[in-house]
C-alpha cells in the first residue's frame, strides 16, 4: 500500500525542550493507528506535525508525498482531515451546522465570502445523516452537546473526501453513551476499505474503536513501540510507556487497562 506519512528522524525542539525525539514512523493508506502516551509524551504535537501546522527542527515530514517545508501547505491541508478540541475553539458559536462542514473545504473555520454550489451542500448534509446528526444543519455550532460537536467537527474533517484523517481526544470529555455512540461510528467508519488512512491520538485504551489496526506508544518524545495493534498493547509495552505496572486486557474488539 502507498505511504501517506513518513516520519524520518523527526525531532522537534520548542524553548530548548525536546517535544518529538528522533521518531521514525510510517503509515499506508490501509492503516488506522491509535497512539497512546502519557501527559507531554508529544502525541498533539505528533499529530500537528501530520496536519502540516508544525515543521519539524530537524528530520523529514512527508505528507500524501509532500515534503514538509518545500510544499504549499495551503493547498496540502484541504487533502487532509483533522479534528481537534483546538479546532472547535476557533469554531464561532454563532456558525450554523452546516456552514462549520462546508468551510473544510477552504480549510476555514467561520463562513466568510467562500462560493458553494449544491453540490457541497448536498454533500455536507449527507455526511452529516452518516454521523447521526440528521436535521441538525441549522443548530448553532454553540448550542450543541460535547458529543454533537465531536461528531459535527469529524463530519467537517471527512467533509473533502481526505486522503488522510486525523483525530486528536475525539472522545475526551463525552460521557459514557456519547462515547460508545462516537466510538461505534468511528469503528464502522474505520472498518469501510475505501476510508481513508486514519490517525487517533487517545488517552485511554478503552476508546480505541474496532477496526483500528496499529498502535504507536510515545514516551517523553520518542516511540515505545509501535506496530500491530495486538503486537503493541500488552501489559508490559503499556507499563514501559506509562511507568506504572499495568494490566492490558482484551475483550473481542476492545481493550481496557488497570494498575496491575
Amino acid at each position: 500500500m502507498a505511504s501517506v506519512l513518513t516520519f524520518d528522524d523527526v525531532s522537534l525542539t520548542r524553548d530548548g525542550t525536546t517535544i518529538l525525539d528522533h521518531v521514525t514512523w510510517q503509515v499506508t493508506s490501509d492503516q488506522r493507528w491509535v497512539v497512546l502516551g502519557p501527559n507531554g509524551a508529544g502525541k498533539t504535537t505528533m499529530l500537528q506535525v501530520a496536519a502540516s501546522f508544525l515543521h519539524p527542527t530537524s528530520g523529514r515530514a512527508v505528507v500524501l508525498d509532500e515534503l514538509l517545508g518545500a510544499t504549499d501547505v495551503f493547498e496540502l491541508r484541504p487533502r487532509i482531515g483533522f479534528a481537534s478540541t483546538a479546532l472547535a475553539r476557533r469554531i464561532p458559536g454563532n456558525e450554523r451546522v452546516l456552514d462549520v462542514v462546508m468551510t473544510a473545504s477552504y480549510s476555514v473555520t467561520g463562513r466568510w465570502n467562500e462560493q458553494y454550489e449544491e453540490v457541497d451542500v448536498r454533500r455536507a448534509e449527507r455526511v452529516l445523516r452518516e454521523w447521526h446528526l440528521d436535521g441538525f444543519g441549522d443548530r448553532l455550532f454553540g448550542t450543541l452537546s460535547d458529543g454533537e460537536q465531536k461528531r459535527v467537527q469529524i463530519a467537517r474533517a471527512i467533509m473533502t473526501d481526505p486522503e488522510l484523517l486525523l483525530l486528536d481526544e475525539p472522545a475526551a470529555s463525552l460521557d459514557l453513551g456519547a462515547r460508545e455512540e462516537l466510538l461505534q461510528l468511528l469503528g464502522a467508519y474505520a472498518s469501510e476499505p475505501s476510508s481513508p488512512a486514519m490517525v487517533m491520538v487517545t488517552h485511554h485504551v478503552e476508546e480505541i474503536p474496532p477496526g483500528f489496526t496499529h498502535a504507536l506508544l510515545l514516551r517523553t518524545g520518542a516511540i515505545a513501540a509501535a506496530g500491530p495493534l495486538d503486537d503493541v498493547m500488552t501489559s508490559e509495552n503499556l507499563t514501559a510507556a506509562f511507568g506504572l505496572a499495568l494490566q492490558v486486557t482484551r475483550d473481542g474488539d476492545r481493550f481496557t487497562a488497570r494498575a496491575a
